[in-house]
């Protein structure tokens, strides 16, 4: 009997606050994102109506967006949001498990204590005012101070509940110790770069949310001559997650959750029945139409792969595949969203190297095109035992369904066209893009209040911790650029000779391996910036190259030992993640010849382009 089962007295009130404090925070990020949304669609309509936009504008966007990532905090650690590696945990005998899981919370209570106090050291230390608004700088930080309180309180409650109030104070003082260590300087060690990628690995492996073991990493190279003190972790934190362009990642998420909740989504699905429902393994190929078609409205792998495991994969189960085999397609196909444009994958990209989001998310079009052949082909040559075929639709149905999607393929089509254009920046498309989701499903009266209230919670959330990750990682990629990492990375991926094939090979070996370690965003983060130089120098295009490398990130969303996607869909359809990744195996295959034709086809392009202009 565990200390939540000795006392449940305690348990019953702690469980209480502990939801009332989650549903407060959610009802608070959610009106931060209909604010900055708000905002945001206030300044567009200005600039296109009356020729200008407003002074306060971007200036009031950023600080917006900040509240909602410092008071998401809590959200992110304490859900599914929180990007923990739990596959080798869940490995060990029980009693293991509750020690490393101890372990893990210690990590996150230090990495949130250092966004407290940081946060607070920040905010007695800075001066001055905003440029336009007038707010004092320190507010900014005591947001994060209090986003840190906040999750300090968010993870014990969570713990005591799960584990017991003994182990959860264990934990908590456990994180104070690292904390207290982490304030002492012996200048053992010269490459910080390396102890903060010791500390975070060994936090990730024991179960720590992602962003807090980066920070709690970063903060313990204090011992070894901390090159970044506490107050410099979170101010280059907030700098790295303060970037104008991160705001078109909520207003994403946004559309595509309002498209879910609309009903709109559902309507692509009819649609791609229509298309190729009649042909061998007709609703695994349906799936992977609709995960193309809904590419163009959500950008995020993550909403299509849990939209799928709660609409398409009960369908694929009732008609008759095994449920990891559904499993496996519903997670296998959802990777095209962060391939197909609009792309977050390809906007956190941008925001870490400067690349064209336009011409990243045309990259996306051909190599998502590229995917879904192979996923077709992996498709029809796996499904085995299954007759799902149904008759052939007539032109006159495929009409009226194109006529019911059109409204979410529209979508898609006028916001890269926006985007790739110049008519519109990305913020400014991604604002477009919610408002055209939210007059649609209101002009078809598939939307309520209830439903957009939820759309605002569920995509604020999302945000909240997929831009916390971005900020977490800033600190780290400095130590990286201090130490010069990227020299290192640069001697690494040349071993072969610095010609494209040699580049491109070795650049694909090394995320490859790291893909398997290290969400899609935070490897992103630390990596562009490295391996892009050394790409550019052998001959690469930096865009094709970037396309490469997304594409070979996002499938690791399929691979063992993180795997999210395999994990967001086993766990809505409760099916053990093993036979999942079992199932998903012949789909991996496809998709890693796909990526070696990708890279071929790119490493070659920069010889064969000027014979191709030649002939024309």
């Amino acid at each position: 009997m565990n200390e939540a089962q000795k006392q449940p007295e305690t348990a019953q009130p702690a469980a209480r606050l502990e939801a009332a404090l989650r549903r407060a925070l959610e009802n608070l990020v959610a009106a931060l994102l209909l604010a900055l949304f708000l905002v945001v669609m206030a300044a567009v309509l200005r600039r296109y109506l009356f020729g200008g936009g407003f002074v306060w504008s971007d200036e009031l966007a950023i600080w917006l967006h900040l509240a909602l990532i410092a008071l998401g905090a809590p959200l992110a650690v304490t859900s599914t949001l929180a990007m923990r590696l739990e596959v080798l945990v869940g490995l060990l005998p029980t009693g293991l498990r509750q020690f490393a899981a101890g372990l893990a919370d210690a990590v996150a209570f230090h990495g949130a204590l250092v966004l407290a106090a940081g946060g607070l050291s920040v905010a007695a230390l800075v001066g001055g005012h905003s440029t336009v608004l007038g707010l004092p700088e320190w507010l900014r930080f005591v947001l994060f101070a209090c986003g840190g309180g906040l999750t300090v309180l968010a993870l014990f409650l969570r713990a005591g509940l799960e584990r017991g109030w003994v182990s959860a104070t264990v934990s908590l003082v456990l994180g104070l110790g690292l904390y207290g260590l982490a304030q002492l300087s012996f200048d053992l060690f010269p490459m910080q770069s390396l102890v903060a990628a010791l500390v975070a690995g060994a936090g990730l492996l024991l179960g720590a949310p992602l962003p807090f073991a980066l920070l709690s990493g970063v903060s313990l190279t204090g011992p070894f001559g901390a090159l970044l003190p506490e107050p410099a972790i979170v101010q280059t934190m907030v700098g790295g997650a303060g970037k104008f362009l991160l705001l078109a990642i909520p207003f994403f998420l946004l559309a595509g959750e309002l498209l879910t909740e609309g009903g709109l989504a559902e309507r692509l699905i009819r649609f791609a029945a229509t298309l190729v429902g009649h042909w061998r393994a007709g609703l695994a190929q349906t799936a992977l139409v609709a995960s193309v078609l809904f590419s163009g409205a959500s950008g995020s792998s993550v909403a299509n792969a849990a939209f799928g495991a709660k609409v398409m994969a009960p369908t694929l189960v009732a008609r008759g595949y095994p449920p990891a085999n559904a499993a496996a397609i519903v997670a296998g196909v959802s990777m095209l969203d962060n391939i197909i444009p609009p792309s977050i994958a390809f906007l956190i990209l941008a925001s870490a190297t400067n690349l064209s989001v336009g011409s990243l998310l045309v990259g996306g079009f051909v190599a998502g095109g590229v995917l879904a052949l192979a996923l077709a082909i992996g498709i029809h040559l796996s499904v085995r035992g299954v007759v799902d075929a149904v008759p052939k639709a007539s032109a006159a149905e495929r009409g009226r369904a194109l006529i019911g999607a059109i409204p979410a393929i529209g979508l898609g089509i006028v916001v890269v066209a926006g985007i790739r254009f110049g008519l519109v920046t990305v913020t400014e498309a991604s604002a477009l893009a919610v408002t055209y989701a939210l007059v649609a499903c209101l002009a078809l009266r598939s939307l309520n209040g209830r439903s957009v209230l939820a759309a605002l919670r569920k995509s604020a959330a999302e945000a909240a911790a997929i831009s916390l990750l971005i900020g977490a990682s800033a600190p780290f990629a400095f130590l990286l650029a201090v130490d010069r990492v990227s020299e290192q990375m640069a001697g690494l991926v040349t071993l072969l000779g610095a010609g494209p094939y040699a580049v491109m090979l070795l650049a694909n070996l090394v995320l490859l391996v790291v893909g398997l370690f290290l969400d899609i965003g935070a490897a992103i983060l630390l990596l562009a910036p490295l391996l892009l130089p050394v790409a550019v120098a052998a001959g690469l295009d930096p865009i094709q190259f970037g396309v490469v490398l997304v594409v070979n990130l996002m499938i690791h969303g399929l691979t063992p030992p993180l795997g999210i996607l395999i994990y967001v869909v086993s766990g809505i359809m409760r099916v053990p993640a093993g036979a999942v990744f079992r199932a998903v195996l012949p789909l991996l295959g496809v998709l890693l010849v796909a990526l070696m034709a990708l890279s071929l086809g790119m490493a070659a392009w920069p010889a064969l382009a000027p014979r191709l202009a030649a002939l024309f």
